[in-house]
């Protein structure tokens, strides 16, 4: 049994759109690949601009009549300088290679040398503080003697001073003692010491003022107290000659006079 298929003309309108739909797309898949091989060129410097063409080199040539060369003459013999004597240069020794163990002793030496050099520069130091403190202590010593002689010289005019003062003081009394009145009287003995028979002595001190007369008198101890009154009474009668001293009249100070009580 034979059957024939005959091919239905909906079939036929869709192989022929397939056909046509992969003719499209391989044609614009074909376009995009070279656009983008275009566009690939043109990123990495590719021109369309033809490559200039190099000009040929061309050379040229030009006839130039030289005129003729002067026949050389004969030179003159020239004496040979004298060769300089070349100065050799010294010779520079050959350094020998450093040992370790003599560059740590010559460091080792270094260092000592360096600290006797500080050790001497302490005792240096020392002897010059105490050396100072010597100089120091000798003004000081120096001061205090000198102090001390001071001290002891003003005490020495002190006591010159004094001494003087007192000699003075000595012959002033002594000349007072001295000093005599022009006229005086005698006292009152007391009627009370004739009763009791009572005798002694009765000192009297005073100024004589630059008129001769007395001033301040007084009764030195070791006067009975009966002849103190009659005594002072006859010390103001006295009457002296002014003293002059320098040519001018002064005043004589302790001034004494004693006065002797006795019943005959």
């Amino acid at each position: 049994m034979t059957a024939m298929i005959m091919p239905s003309s909906s079939m036929t309108l869709r192989d022929a759109a397939r056909s046509g739909f992969w003719k499209n797309s391989l044609a614009a898949s074909l376009a995009v690949g070279l656009h983008a091989i275009v566009l690939a060129l043109l990123l990495h410097g590719w021109s369309l601009e033809k490559p200039p063409v190099e000009q040929p080199a061309v050379l040229r040539t030009q006839l130039v009549m030289l005129p003729p060369a002067p026949q050389p003459q004969a030179p003159e013999p020239v004496a040979a300088p004298t060769p300089e004597p070349v100065a050799e240069a010294p010779i520079q020794p050959v350094k020998p290679a450093i040992d370790p163990q003599i560059q740590a002793q010559k460091l080792e030496q270094a260092v000592l040398a360096r600290k006797r050099v500080e050790d001497k520069k302490r005792e240096l130091q020392a002897e010059q503080q105490r050396q100072r403190q010597e100089t120091e202590k000798r003004t000081h010593d120096l001061e205090q003697q000198r102090q001390a002689q001071e001290q002891a010289q003003r005490a020495e005019q002190s006591r010159l001073a004094a001494e003087r003062a007192r000699q003075q003081a000595a012959q002033v009394a002594a000349d007072s003692r001295q000093y005599l009145p022009l006229s005086k009287e005698a006292p009152d003995y007391p009627q009370r010491a004739l009763d009791k028979n009572i005798e002694g002595d009765c000192t009297v001190e005073y100024t004589v003022n630059p008129q001769g007369r007395i001033e301040n008198p007084k009764v030195l101890d070791g006067c009975h107290p009966l002849f103190m009154r009659p005594s002072l009474a006859a010390a103001n009668t006295f009457r002296y000659q002014p003293r002059i001293v320098d040519g001018h009249a002064v005043a004589v100070p302790a001034v004494r006079n004693t006065f002797h009580y006795r019943i005959k």
